[in-house]
């Protein structure tokens, strides 16, 4: 079966490698994946996919029907969108579309999932269950995921897996990681509000620029006197608006940043932590303070026997070394992580590294470029791993 699923996968080689450009090509911001969606519609049912369009605002989903007495339904879950930000490649298929960039590699994991598609389309009848593509929207402003589960996505769901392009691995390579994959990424805006004055009097006024300033010391160094440094905590603020003049003491100031977490246990906690910092430090000097903490997407938490499938797929499909077990978790979020509070599921990396450059140019660069002889990587692992998900669950 797996001879099978490579065979299929490199004759459609030229095929992907022309779509991943086609898309590379043409990238549509977060929720305005029309061209995209359309294409990908295209390709699925030209496979013989049922296709729904317009799932998530402008996701698509592409089934894969099998007679099997098996109810059980697996997902594969690919992201379509692009960023703003300006390409500077200078490759032949470089983006068409001014400050618009597929600088995340979602062009290649949406022709994964269209390649994945292809091969197992080819041989259905040796499945033991359905197969329901997630071509997802908006992953970048982490909305897509949730708009494609409030119109039925993981409906009947049992399980669920996902791809990320990974440039510090090479191509040819992959990496699962068992437990925490990404972090959950909230958002954070504090409001300090003082009393203003001259400036030449400060101690007439309350100034609220710098007791956001002491606000913002005081979290840096609390995160590593309270916070257990096995359980990571990360919070950045990264915009302060406040003042009107060089010469007045500002009344109000506003702080918005981010905060990531690994452990829910930890995440619970946060909120009420920000906020008794934030409250001693105003009270301290006379301002009083608003603190609004919005939960955005949780952690990526990988199933372990779904990790367990997938490395084991990859090692059979390409030998134990050219499979990475990953020791350590992103602080970067990821969306995916919606799905599994419906169905437990599991990521895996794809190596997209060039081995004979010096650097491979990170995620949101650019200049980022991917080696496309990863999408074989990408199909074979993604496809073998469906299949010995039905002969595991037939066991």
């Amino acid at each position: 079966m797996l001879n099978q699923i490579k065979d299929l996968a490199t004759k459609l080689a030229p095929r992907l490698i022309e779509i991943r450009r086609h898309i590379h090509s043409h990238p549509e911001l977060s929720g305005q994946e029309y061209q995209t969606a359309a294409f990908v519609a295209g390709v699925l049912s030209s496979s013989g996919l049922y296709v729904q369009e317009g799932i998530g605002k402008t996701g698509v989903i592409g089934e894969l029907r099998v007679n099997s007495s098996d109810e059980r339904l697996l997902a594969i879950r690919t992201d379509m969108d692009a960023l703003p930000i300006q390409e500077r490649t200078g490759l032949e298929y470089a983006s068409r579309t001014e400050g618009v960039m597929h600088a995340c590699g979602h062009d290649v994991h949406t022709t994964v999932g269209l390649g994945t598609a292809m091969v197992l389309s080819q041989m259905a009848e040796e499945l033991g269950g359905k197969i329901r593509f997630l071509f997802q929207p908006a992953e970048e402003i982490a909305q897509g995921a949730s708009w494609m589960v409030e119109d039925g996505a993981m409906k009947n769901v049992s399980a669920i897996l996902g791809v990320h392009v990974f440039p510090s691995i090479p191509a040819g390579s992959i990496g699962v990681r068992y437990g925490a994959l990404t972090a959950a990424a909230d958002d954070l805006e504090i409001l300090i509000i003082g009393e203003s004055g001259h400036g030449a009097r400060p101690h007439e006024a309350v100034d609220a620029i710098w007791i956001a300033s002491q606000v913002i010391t005081a979290l840096q160094q609390a995160i590593s006197r309270t916070q257990n440094p096995l359980r990571p905590v990360v919070l950045t603020i990264g915009q302060i608006n406040g003042g009107r003049a060089p010469n007045v003491i500002a009344d109000k100031v506003r702080l918005l940043g981010t905060v990531r977490s690994l452990h829910p246990e930890t995440r619970a906690q946060l909120p009420n932590w920000i906020e008794n910092i934030v409250a001693s430090v105003c009270h301290s000097y006379r301002a009083t303070y608003q603190v609004n903490y919005h939960q955005g997407v949780p952690s990526v938490q990988n199933d372990y026997a779904l990790t367990q499938l997938l490395q084991s797929a990859g090692e059979e499909a390409w030998s134990s070394d050219r499979v990475q077990v990953l020791p350590e978790p992103s602080l970067g979020a990821e969306d995916f992580s919606v799905y599994l509070e419906h169905a437990p599921g599991s990521m895996f990396r794809l190596g997209v590294g060039y081995k004979e450059k010096i650097l491979n140019h990170p995620l949101h660069h650019p200049e980022f470029e991917v080696d496309e002889t990863a999408i074989i990587t990408g199909v074979v692992t993604m496809a073998y791993a469906a299949y010995k998900y039905w002969q595991n669950s037939q066991a």
